[in-house]
Parts: structure tokens; C-alpha cells; sequence
């Protein structure tokens, strides 16, 4: 069937801000979809929040929104669209943005907001959604295919919950309806924990109800990757298993593709049930991602749940197979049938054809648990990872190996922590560090049948690992020099890192490991992923390496460009840094190289097999980045490799390869390391006159004890060369430093812990540049909301600067130049200043003569420079790819140089905030810090700042009260500032309540204020009043040491109770002048394609 023409508009719903459960697999799967409609000659109309994706750059679609995604906002963009075009066919794409554009779909479905403007949804009909959510409609579905599930209930009440418990007996596993990641989802043994998990799953759940189901812990999980077309043609792209068992969300599990221990029945009978259930609950065209539960006893097979859109799983089946699902599922969603659909890969085979593998792939997630003490670190049905990697081999073990590799978590090969004592609750209960803990007990000689018995994994999984120890045995026999060549080809076959070697033979480095392996001709050769096990000849390179004979990718002689990704997600190195390393991969290729991208995470879009011309997927580590070098430079072509765009994880490669004689371009890797060299650092900064807090270096406790009364407390203590405030603490005394002292040296790498002074009351300011060794242009100055001490990632940020007076503007040019040549940057920089806001010079910034402080330079891409791109219209990351190939900033920015002028944003505020995942760690306290705690960002833009920041912190989903009651509760040093505040509220209409302190300083500025008790004074107390919903804002700024376990309990409440929570009076400034703007009540939006063809008339 040929495509729709009944319809010309298309509206794709993106899915906001990165939270854990919902990460960067929506930037890729939108930007497919965009791609696809648009060469179908569609009109695409996108709708994100997020500024940091691929798909809101203003190419990809023909309007983009950067809005909140809410009811509202999407109800005024439908309506501004239909204005445009009153008789067009106009529909809703709603299937690629996660759950969140579900959730949307529905809410407008339900709302009549599409009937009202006669828009309709494709991809799925409301009703086939609906079955797949509701967790009632589709068990009946399910029953009514013959298909078995668990048994279950629906309840909205823990009454209720408690009854059902009784029938079926425990544990019970408990999952609120429309939620995302399994949020507010978990298992319960015992009466008690099912009121608590009950209680809070059905708080979270938007229809107030959960379903109640019988546990079917430690059964083997299976996941079908299901697509279907209006003319009931249904393939299965990709069988995935899960190797934990049931129980551990599928999101926390290291998961296996295609399926390893099914017999061909079983196979058979999954894929029919799939292909019985897409039929059932009809979805009529697109993907569909299908999980089963198998017991490993019985074989009984049960379905367990069905998301009728692109999932975090369909990613990886697309990464795993190189099979487009996005892209299909939007071809499909206007009408196209599967067998119309050629498979860009073969160019031969229509996409009716099943994909096939002759390989294994192994996902891996990532967690972070360091950055949450206090959070529960047992892995459940409640996903908690922040990112995963995938590897690619041609067996089970080779995959996993890589994998390990892949995970980038900075200690070394072997150097896991395991505690004997605790190794059968390890074993036992899920937990990040499960797998570290079977391979230790293989290696004390448990047997599989044991270990199988503890973990419920299957026990194929089991011998793999057994045979990979088996291995390491087998290596530890012989000495290196003596070593057959054949070992070493096995082991290497294993997926046995040079490191991994290293460890065995005990030697440091990996060097004389590299030599033996060529000596003994032990080299990789790459093979090609190309769906159809390589029946027909491939046109995409997509490629991972193996140490077998035949090489299917050879290396061609053009001028190429090496692209190093910045492998898993996680916090404080997250998707920002996938973009600036696509819009390299964009611009060289328009400029005529050969791009090459080296990733290892499968939610990108720099790992899509059509974003660069050749692309590698392998671990990001200096064995296999130098064999991909040495191959792709073998027929003589010049290589350049670009390490400054993926964050820390090619910084750290950068030096290594430099001495290894890889040529990277750029900015040279002695300026990077320069500027993260405190001794030289600071001796650059001296000569410039451009002044630093004082700070010292220490490698022991005497000397940070000694270093910190120096410099004088309070002190910033962090170690040199991290990201993301890696390990980062402010301490108040000596007591303090010490404790870090004793925990932080793991990460130190025999490199130094840094002490510096903190400048304390201290606006923050973040500037991005671009440079061509010669000439410099700002791309933007922003202003944080936060003040000074609490992580740039953390902190809001606003574009242009709002209240920092001209002469302060200009000195931090003037300082951003100097750097610039100094550290002979050539690409992009970023700086961070902190000015000191005035001796009690109230408001004013910095006096006149004030100063400004440089708090640290990074000549590498930053976190902000796809916001400050979106803000200027201005692609940064692509003219400093540019640059580093050796053009020049005037070609691009001429205007710019010669009138010094930064790039202009227009007559628009552009507000950056951070989300939290606070959600997913109950208990965790919610007070910011130096140390990055944010998963993802959003954008707000407005006429002014206040409505900027107020649809910035709807988009983070911090909804600001517009009445109510305000509580404040400041320390000593802000209750000067308090009064003026508090006024803001009150003339807004609102009533205070505050603890004695504050209070006293509020009432003496003639303001009423009702008095509430602390935590430990009495009742009723703030908590009490939080719980009773009597309080609709906070303002909570902690008290420099330890915060108290008053304040704890207050943001704690805070959390459960969804009240937005301020913890700085800066932040607290500016959402009074958002909730101004929000009772105002307007709803404006703008395009920004709009907005940057403003300033382009403008300056003509």
C-alpha cells in the first residue's frame, strides 16, 4: 500500500529530559522518525523539552518546540499548527517518545483536544494503547488468546492489595499503571512491605491504581522484538534474554541477543504468542516490544507485559541487528507496508525479511550508586541504572568480556572489591555487583549446579563463565615469554582484554603484551553487522572487531577523521557529548572526509548506522581504539582522531595515543592536560594576571591537613581529572578533609587530590567559546541560578546573563581570550568564573571594581554546548570540528571577530535546568552539592527570564505553585537577604510560614508569618504541616556542615509530597519572578526555526 496522502502535517511527540528508564534511545529514535517522514515529504512538527538531543536541532524537522510537554503547551502548539495550514491532514506520532508521549497521547485523546482541531493519532489507535497499559484490559486480552499470566489483580487501595495478597500468598510483586522504568514498582514478602511499596505505587501512578501480581522470581526472562504493518505482515526482529532472572527489571539486566538457551520449540511457540498478542491488542502498524516469563522448571510460559511503542529495547534489537526500527515504524505508522520498505543495508532485501545474526551481542547497564549514599543498591522491578554499553563478538564470552571492558568505571581490570563474607547475600539477591561475585565463586571452586541454585541464572550462562575462569587458569600455567601461540589466540577469542593479560603475568602496562601478540601474528580482524549473516553484500560499515582470519571491512584510501564517542551514559557525561560528536561527524562529511565513529553505547545517535560513514562498535579503551587506528591507516590515507568532543572517557585515551603517534586533532593533548595540571595551571593564570582561589596540591593526609589550613577553610577537596564532580566534597574542617582523604584516594591514579579555597556567596558563570589558535568568539556567558559550590550540571543556567553589571561581562571576555591563546585552543573551550557578590553591597554583583575569579578551564567540548547552540542558532560543535581540520573562525563568524560580539540570542531568555532522580532513590537526601546528582536538562525560553525559568522548571516537572503558602527556613547568612524574598511572595498573595529564626527576621520587616516548630522542637512541625498538604513551596537553604537531620527530613517529605524545593535564595529569586509570569497565565510558545531567522533579518 502506498503512503498516506490524506494526511501532509505530522507531529511527533519527543519524550523530555533524560530520567533513569527513559534515556537517549528516544534522541535516536525521534531523529529517525524526523528523518524518515521528512524524505517522504511530510511537514514534521516536533515537540521536546530537551535541548540536548540531535532530534531538536532546527534541521531535523520543519518546526521545532522546545516546550514543556504538557496538556497545555501541546494543546496551544496543535492549535498555532492548524492555524497554519486550517485544511491539511494533521495527525499525532506519538509511538517513538517513550512513555512520556503515550502518556501525552492519551491525555490529549481524552481531553478532546484532538477532535477539537481534527488531528488524528497514527502509530497506534488510543484503544490498542490503552490495552497494552492497562494492566486489567490486557490480562483479559491475554486470556481471551489463550495465553497464560500471572494471576493478578487491579487495586486502588492497600485494603484491597492486602485481600489479593492473602489468596495467592507471597511474595507479591506490585506495578502501578502508566508509569515509566517500573517507577514506584517493587516486590513485597511480607504483609508490611506491601502497605509501604503499595502506598507509594499508587501515589506515583497517575490513575491512582496498581496491579498486584504473583511472583514468578527467578524464572528466565525473554523479550520479542515484534513489528507489524496494516496488512497483517508481522516479522520478529530480534529474540532477547534477560541472563538475571525474573525480578530484576529488564533495564538493570545484562540482557543477550539473540537468545541463547530456548530449544527451536520453545523459540517457535514465543514467536507465535508475540505475533498472537501484537494481533490482539492492534497495534496496527509499527514496533512493539513483548516480554515472557519462562519457568525453568515446568517450561509453563507466561506473557508479562507489552509496550506498544519504540522501547529502550527496541535500541538495542536495532544496534544488535542493524536493523532500522525507528525509522520503519514511522514508514509504516503513513501507510507503507513492510515489503515495500527496501533494508538500507542489503539494498537488495525488503524490511519483511528477518533479520539474522552470526554473532552474539551482550548489554551491560551502568549504575552510579556512588552518587546516591544512602540509596538502596539491591537491583529490583524499579529500574535504577543510569546508562548501559553493548558489545558485539562471535560468542557469548567474547561479548561479555568486551562489554566488561566497555563499562569505563575507571578502576583497573581485576581490580574489583569482594568481600567473602557477604558473598551468598551477593549471590542471592540481585545487586550491581552480582557478576563480579559468580566469577569469584567459580574461582573458589563452587560448582555450577551451586551457583545456579543461588542466583536462579540458567546454567549455560554459568558454565560460559566457568569456561572464561577456566582460561584465566589456563594462562596463569604459563609464563609469558613461553606462552603457544594457540593459548593466546583462545584467550584473545575469549575477549581477554591486553589488560586482562597484563593482570595475569602481573606486569604493568600493556605494552609487552601488544608486542607478543604481533610477534605471535595474534591480531583482530572486523567483521561487518548486516541483518542477513552475510547473504547478500552490505553497504553500511558497521563493524566490531574479532580475532578470527577473514577481514570484511577493508580500509579505504580517503582522508579520514576518527571520532571517539563518550561510551555509556551517566551522570556528568551524557548525551550533550553524543551530539557534539554527530555534529562532527556531520560537518566533516559535508566537508569531504571519511568520518569514523567509535562507540560503545547502543541509545545514540552516534552509534546509528547512518550517522557517520563507518562506525565501530567497540569499547572506548586504548587497545582496541589503536588496532582500529592502525587498521583504518594501513593503505597510507592521513588519519586525524577527534578526542576533545566525548567528555573524560577519550580525554584519558588522549595522551597514550599521542605517544603512540596517532595524530589528534585539535586542541594538542598537552594543552588538555595542562589545564587539569594544577602546578601549571595555576602558574599560566599567575603570568595572565587573571585571578584564582587559592589552592594547594596534596598526595597525602599530612599534606591535605596541612594544605587546607592554608588556603583557609571552607575548602573545595576534589581529585584532579574527573567529570561530572566525580568524588568532589566542601569541607567546613579538618575532621572532614580527613574522612575524604581516607576515600578518596582510590580514584587518584597516583595523580594528586586537589584543595582550593571556596568562594563562598558567589554568583557562578559558565562561558563556551570557539577558537582557531588565533581568533576567539563567545558562543555565551551564562549566569547560574545556584550560586557558586553547587555543580555547573546541577545548576540552572540562564542565556544572556541577567543581572551581571557590563564591566564584569567584559573582563570575563578579556580573561576568556587570553586563555584561548594561551592554551592554544583550536575548537571549542569552556570556563567557569565565579564572582564574589559585594561586601554586603545587597544586590549588586561585584561592586565596580569586583572581581572575577577563574574557577576551572576545560579546552574540550562542555555539557552546554548544544544549549547554547539551540539558544544562538549558531552549530558550534560543527564549526569546531571545522576549525580542527585547520579552517579558520573568520570563514564562519567574521561579524563576530571583528565587532568582539558574542553570539546573539535574540530578544528571548533561554533557561537551562536540571532533572533529578530523586524519585527512584527514596531516602536519598535531595541537597546539592559540588557533586553532579542530574540525569538529563531542559530548556525554557521566554520574553523574560521569569517566564523562562518558570516553563523550565514545568518542563523538569517541578510544577511552581501559583497560590498557597510559602515555608522558609534560611541559615544565618541569608537571613540578611530573607526579608526583601519573602516580600515577592506576599505581594504575589501568598502566606508564609517559617521557623522561629526566620520568622523573627520576616516579621520585622512588617510581613505576617505564621511560626512552625523543627523536626526536633515539637509538633505540629514543618514535616507535619509538608505531609498535610498545607505547604505548596519550599525555601530550605542548608547550613554549611553536615546538613542537619531536620533539614533531611523536611526535603525528604518534600520528595513524597511533590513539593517543588529551593535550596538557595538565588533559586528562589528567580521562581518568584517565574510564578509572576505563571499567574499571569499565558501560554507562549515559539519555534525555533522562528526565532533564529529573527536575529538573521536582524543583523542584515
Amino acid at each position: 500500500m502506498p503512503k498516506r496522502t490524506d494526511i501532509s502535517k505530522i507531529l511527533i511527540l519527543g519524550s523530555g529530559p533524560i530520567v533513569i528508564g527513559q534515556s537517549a534511545e528516544f534522541d535516536y529514535s525521534g531523529t529517525q522518525a524526523c528523518k524518515a517522514l521528512k524524505s517522504e515529504g511530510y511537514e514534521v512538527v516536533l515537540a521536546n523539552s530537551n535541548p540536548a538531543t540531535i532530534m531538536t536541532d532546527p534541521e531535523i524537522a520543519d518546526r521545532t518546540y522546545i516546550e514543556p510537554l504538557t496538556l497545555e503547551y501541546l494543546e496551544e502548539i496543535i492549535r498555532i499548527e492548524r492555524e497554519l495550514s486550517p485544511s491539511a491532514g494533521f495527525a499525532v506520532l506519538p509511538t517513538v517518545g517513550g512513555q512520556t508521549a503515550l502518556n501525552l497521547a492519551i491525555e490529549l485523546s481524552d481531553g478532546g483536544v484532538l477532535e477539537k482541531y481534527n488531528v488524528i493519532l497514527i502509530g497506534a489507535k488510543v484503544e490498542a494503547i490503552k490495552k497494552a497499559e492497562d494492566r486489567l484490559f490486557f490480562k483479559d486480552a491475554m486470556q481471551k488468546i489463550g495465553l497464560d499470566v500471572p494471576k493478578s489483580a487491579l487495586v486502588n487501595s492497600t485494603k484491597d492489595g492486602l485481600e489479593f495478597a492473602g489468596k495467592i500468598g507471597f511474595p507479591v510483586i506490585i506495578r502501578p499503571s502508566f508509569t515509566l522504568g517500573g517507577t514506584g514498582g517493587g516486590i513485597a514478602f511480607n504483609r508490611e512491605e506491601l502497605v509501604e511499596v503499595l502506598t507509594r505505587g499508587l501515589d506515583m501512578s497517575p490513575v491512582h491504581e496498581a496491579l498486584i501480581e504473583e511472583s514468578v522470581l527467578g524464572w528466565k526472562e525473554f523479550e520479542l522484538e515484534v513489528m507489524r504493518d496494516t496488512k497483517d505482515n508481522v516479522i520478529i526482529i530480534c529474540s532477547i534474554e534477560n541472563f538475571d532472572p525474573m525480578g530484576v527489571h529488564t533495564g538493570d539486566s545484562i540482557t543477550v541477543a539473540p537468545a541463547q538457551t530456548l530449544t527451536d520449540r520453545e523459540y517457535q511457540a514465543m514467536r507465535d504468542a508475540s505475533i498472537a498478542v501484537i494481533r490482539e491488542i492492534g497495534v496496527d502498524t509499527g514496533g512493539s516490544n513483548i516480554q515472557f516469563g519462562v519457568n525453568p522448571e515446568t517450561g509453563r510460559m507466561v506473557v508479562i507485559e507489552m509496550n506498544p511503542r519504540v522501547s529502550r529495547s527496541s535500541a538495542l534489537a536495532s544496534k544488535a541487528t542493524g536493523f532500522p526500527i525507528a525509522k520503519i515504524a514511522a514508514k509504516l505508522a503513513v501507510g507503507y507496508t513492510l515489503d515495500e520498505i527496501p533494508n538500507d543495508i542489503t539494498r537488495k532485501t525488503p524490511a519483511c525479511f528477518e533479520p539474522t545474526l552470526d554473532y552474539v551481542v551482550v548489554k551491560i547497564p551502568k549504575w552510579q550508586f556512588e552518587k546516591f549514599p544512602g540509596a538502596d543498591e539491591n537491583l529490583g522491578v524499579q529500574m535504577k541504572s543510569v546508562g548501559e554499553v553493548m558489545a558485539i563478538g562471535r560468542t557469548f564470552k567474547e561479548a561479555l568480556m568486551k562489554g566488561i571492558r566497555s563499562l569505563d568505571t575507571g578502576k583497573r581490570v581485576g581490580g574489583e572489591k569482594i568481600e567473602p563474607k557477604i558473598l551468598t547475600q551477593r549471590l542471592v539477591t540481585p545487586h550491581p555487583e552480582r557478576l563480579a561475585y559468580v566469577q569469584y565463586a567459580l574461582r573458589q571452586g563452587h560448582t555450577v549446579k551451586q551457583i545456579a541454585k543461588m542466583t536462579s541464572m540458567d546454567p549455560w550462562f554459568l558454565y560460559q563463565l566457568k569456561e572464561i575462569n577456566d582460561m584465566q587458569l589456563e594462562l596463569e600455567k604459563h609464563p609469558m615469554e613461553s606462552i603457544p601461540t594457540e593459548v593466546l589466540r583462545e584467550a584473545k577469542r575469549m575477549g581477554f582484554s591486553d589488560g586482562r593479560l597484563a593482570n595475569v603475568w602481573r606486569l604493568e602496562g600493556q605494552e609487552k603484551v601488544r608486542h607478543l601478540r604481533k610477534k605471535h601474528g595474534v591480531l583482530p580482524v572486523y567483521k561487518r553487522v548486516d541483518t542477513c549473516a552475510a547473504e547478500f553484500e552490505s553497504f553500511t560499515p558497521y563493524l566490531y572487531s574479532t580475532y578470527e582470519d577473514e577481514d570484511e571491512a577493508a580500509p579505504t584510501d580517503k582522508k579520514k577523521i576518527i571520532i571517539l564517542g563518550s561510551g555509556p551514559n551517566r551522570i556528568g557525561q551524557g548525551i550533550e557529548f553524543d551530539y557534539c560528536c554527530c555534529h562532527a561527524s556531520f560537518a566533516l562529511h559535508e566537508d569531504g572526509y571519511e568520518t569514523i565513529m567509535i562507540n560503545c553505547n547502543p541509545e545514540t545517535v552516534s552509534t546509528d548506522y547512518d550517522t557517520s560513514d563507518r562506525l565501530y562498535f567497540e569499547p572506548l579503551t586504548f587497545e582496541d581504539v589503536w588496532a582500529i587506528y592502525q587498521h583504518e591507516a594501513s593503505k597510507g590515507a592521513p588519519v586525524g582522531v577527534i578526542v576533545q568532543f566525548g567528555g573524560q572517557t577519550p580525554l584519558n585515551l588522549a595522551l597514550p595515543l599521542k605517544a603512540a603517534g596517532v595524530n589528534i586533532i585539535g586542541t594538542s593533548p598537552e594543552s588538555i592536560d595542562l589545564a587539569e595540571d594544577r602546578k601549571h595551571f595555576n602558574k599560566l593564570l599567575e603570568e595572565l594576571q587573571i585571578p584564582q582561589a587559592a589552592g594547594v596540591m596534596a598526595t597525602s593526609l599530612e599534606e591535605a591537613i596541612e594544605g587546607a589550613k592554608q588556603v583557609g577553610y571552607p575548602v573545595v577537596v576534589r581529585p584532579s581529572y574527573v567529570l561530572g564532580g566525580r568524588a568532589m566534597v566542601i569541607a567546613y574542617d579538618e575532621e572532614s578533609v580527613i574522612r575524604y582523604m581516607k576515600e578518596a584516594v582510590e580514584y587518584s591514579h597516583d595523580r594528586p587530590v586537589l584543595i582550593d579555597h571556596f568562594l563562598e556567596d558567589a554568583i557562578e558563570v559558565d562561558v563556551d567559546a570557539l577558537s582557531d589558535g588565533e581568533d576567539v568568539v563567545i558562543g555565551g556567558i551564562m549566569q547560574h541560578i545556584e550560586e557558586a559550590g553547587i555543580h555547573s550540571g546541577d545548576s540552572s543556567c540562564v542565556l544572556p546573563a541577567v543581572d551581571i553589571p557590563q564591566p564584569l561581562m567584559e573582563r570575563m571576555r578579556e580573561y576568556t581570550f587570553k586563555l584561548a591563546r594561551a592554551l592554544k585552543v583550536i575548537g571549542l573551550m569552556n570556563i567557569q568564573f565565579a564572582i564574589p557578590r559585594g561586601n554586603g553591597a545587597g544586590s549588586g554583583n561585584g561592586a565596580e571594581g569586583g572581581k572575577v575569579y577563574v574557577l576551572e578551564v576545560n579546552p574540550r567540548a562542555s555539557r552546554t554546548v548544544p544549549y547554547v547552540s539551540k539558544a544562538t542558532g549558531v552549530p558550534m560543535a560543527k564549526i569546531a570540528a571545522r576549525l580542527m581540520t585547520g579552517r579558520k573562525l573568520r570563514e564562519f563568524l567574521p561579524d563576530n571577530i571583528e565587532r568582539r560580539a558574542d553570539l546573539d540570542t535574540g530578544r528571548c531568555y533561554y533557561v537551562k535546568s536540571p532533572v533529578f532522580p530523586w524519585n527512584k532513590f527514596p531516602g536519598v537526601d535531595t541537597v546539592l552539592g559540588p557533586e553532579m546528582k542530574s540525569t538529563g536538562e531542559v530548556m525554557g525560553v521566554g520574553d523574560s527570564f521569569g517566564e523562562a525559568f518558570g516553563k523550565a522548571q514545568l518542563a523538569a516537572g517541578q510544577k511552581l505553585p501559583t497560590q498557597g503558602t510559602v515555608f522558609l527556613s534560611v541559615t544565618e547568612h541569608d537571613k540578611r537577604y530573607v526579608a526583601d524574598v519573602a516580600r515577592k511572595f506576599v505581594d504575589m498573595g501568598f502566606k508564609l510560614v517559617a521557623t522561629s529564626g526566620t520568622g523573627d527576621v520576616i516579621e520585622a520587616a512588617g510581613m505576617r508569618v505564621e511560626r512552625v516548630y523543627k523536626v526536633k522542637e515539637g509538633r505540629p512541625n514543618v514535616v507535619d504541616f509538608i505531609k498535610g498538604q498545607r505547604i505548596h513551596l519550599i525555601v530550605n537553604t542548608p547550613t554549611g556542615l553536615e546538613p542537619w537531620f531536620d533539614e533531611k527530613a523536611i526535603r525528604r517529605a518534600a520528595v513524597m509530597a511533590r513539593i517543588p524545593t529551593i535550596t538557595t535564595l538565588s533559586a528562589a529569586r528567580a521562581a518568584a519572578e517565574g510564578i509572576a509570569a505563571l499567574q499571569r497565565g499565558e501560554v507562549n510558545i515559539r519555534a525555533l526555526q522562528h526565532l533564529h531567522a529573527e536575529r538573521i533579518i536582524k543583523s542584515r
